[in-house]
């Protein structure tokens, strides 16, 4: 089905990623800005749509920094609500976005919060809880307005950026010279060694 398509979405492909190449360009050149904050800022994020384990991973981040005052911020995908939201025990799915409400589930104490917009909800974060000392953004590897300290860029194991192409002919956000701005590439969903 994906190449019967071919003749109308890989034409669509080649405008959307010359769209996101410009886009990218413009913070390469500074006419976008990227915000720096004081408090390192570890980003999370893929460069195909749908899962490859950002969740989970910001999860593994939450454990391994246990000795820092970590919070995360997430974008809130699919919530009911706008602007910023503080994350707590009574905070529901709807209002939150089911990922983050299920991180929240699991480490009580961590500061979480949802905002569209990251440079504000990074500030309003730290207003909440200023002694925090790690800030991870979840799914924002497109999200440029922030200038991470690590940018962690995941992939599914079993279906590789590098084998894949830009929407809507594959499931790209963006070329797939867009890994370069990653620190680190982590391999998801890997077979598990028996």
């Amino acid at each position: 089905m994906k190449y019967l398509l071919a003749p109308i979405t890989f034409p669509l492909s080649l405008l959307y990623g010359v769209i996101t190449f410009i886009r990218n360009k413009f913070f390469d050149w500074g006419w976008y800005k990227e915000l720096e904050f004081e408090v390192p800022v570890i980003s999370v994020g893929n460069l195909a749509v749908g899962g490859s384990g950002k969740t989970p991973h910001i999860a593994y981040l939450i454990e391994l920094l246990s000795n820092k005052h970590v919070a995360v911020l997430s974008r809130g995908y699919g919530r009911r609500t706008k602007g910023f939201l503080l994350v707590n025990e009574n905070t529901s799915t709807r209002d939150a976005g089911d990922e983050i409400k299920m991180l929240k589930n699991r480490y009580p104490h961590v500061p979480m919060a949802v905002h569209e917009n990251r440079p504000l909800g990074i500030a309003e974060l730290m207003a909440e809880h200023p002694d925090i000392e790690v800030i991870l953004l979840d799914d924002a590897f497109q999200h440029r307005h922030v200038k991470p300290k690590v940018n962690i860029l995941l992939t599914e194991f079993r279906k590789p950026f590098f084998r894949d192409f830009v929407m809507p002919f594959g499931r790209l956000r963006e070329w797939r010279s867009g890994y370069k701005r990653a620190d680190l590439v982590v391999f998801t969903k890997s077979p598990t060694k028996e």
